[in-house]
């Protein structure tokens, strides 16, 4: 399995100003998942990013108070790292940054915090 943050040196070449600080990190997706809690993020946000390729950055617009802890948490399950907040003008949302892994963690379709079966 790939580390997590496999990717970032690639990133930090990229021409990112900082590819540790997310808030100076341009994204390469922004997913809106105002008005969406938990699961539905997570499904929202699985869906948008499966075309990406690792080292990506993704910024998550999130109006759910339990993002701080929901976000790290699946990141950790799915192998992406979790970037943090990122500053933002508005005061109606959050955002929040991860780097997208080379070989994450496949979760189940319907249940995002539950890992996929294996295939045989």
């Amino acid at each position: 399995m790939t580390a997590p943050d496999a990717a970032a040196p690639d990133a930090a070449k990229a021409g990112t100003p900082d590819a540790a600080t997310p808030g100076t990190t341009a994204p390469d997706l922004t997913v809106d998942g105002t008005g969406l809690l938990c699961v539905q993020l997570l499904l929202r946000l699985r869906a948008q990013i499966a075309h990406l390729p690792a080292g990506a950055v993704v910024h998550i617009h999130t109006t759910d108070p339990a993002a701080p802890l929901d976000l790290p948490a699946w990141c950790h399950l799915t192998g992406h790292a979790y970037l943090g907040q990122v500053p933002y003008e508005a005061t109606d949302r959050e955002v929040y940054a991860l780097r997208l892994t080379s070989a994450p963690v496949r979760t189940r379709p319907d249940r995002p915090w539950h890992p996929a079966p294996a295939t045989d």
